[in-house]
């Protein structure tokens, strides 16, 4: 059973651009233009894990984080927050959130598997 990972981005290509890698990698994607849309779908979907980007439009990413990691239905999703922005305080404070990851965009596809992967380690048959 495919892996599935949700991406709260509201710019509309980069979501697409992560949306095709990540699908090309054998993941099932799911996808959110905002804070509350991502919020639903983690609720109703349960995603392994999701790419939140913190500058989010009404809910930011962070405060979607930290809203996810404090209910018990949605507290084992893993995250990855993403942000094009280097505001001093956006790494500590997605930390505190509750984010597993944080890396800053462009980000390369290779790095972003990789800690998609020590995240959400694909379960083999007899493992």
């Amino acid at each position: 059973m495919a892996r599935k990972i949700l991406v709260v981005e509201d710019d509309e290509q980069v979501a697409k651009l992560l949306c095709r890698q990540l699908d090309a990698s054998g993941y099932e994607v799911l996808k959110a233009y905002n804070g509350e849309a991502g919020l639903k779908l983690a609720r109703a979907k349960q995603p392994d894990l999701a790419l939140l980007d913190i500058g989010l439009p009404g809910m930011d990413g962070k405060t979607l984080c930290r809203i996810i990691k404090s209910h018990a239905e949605t507290a084992s999703i893993k995250i990855i927050m993403l942000t094009g922005g280097r505001l001093m305080g956006d790494m500590e404070d997605s930390f505190s959130a509750g984010a597993d990851t944080y890396l800053n965009k462009p980000c390369d596809l290779h790095l972003l598997l990789t800690h998609i992967e020590k995240l959400v380690p694909e379960v083999r048959a007899g493992a």
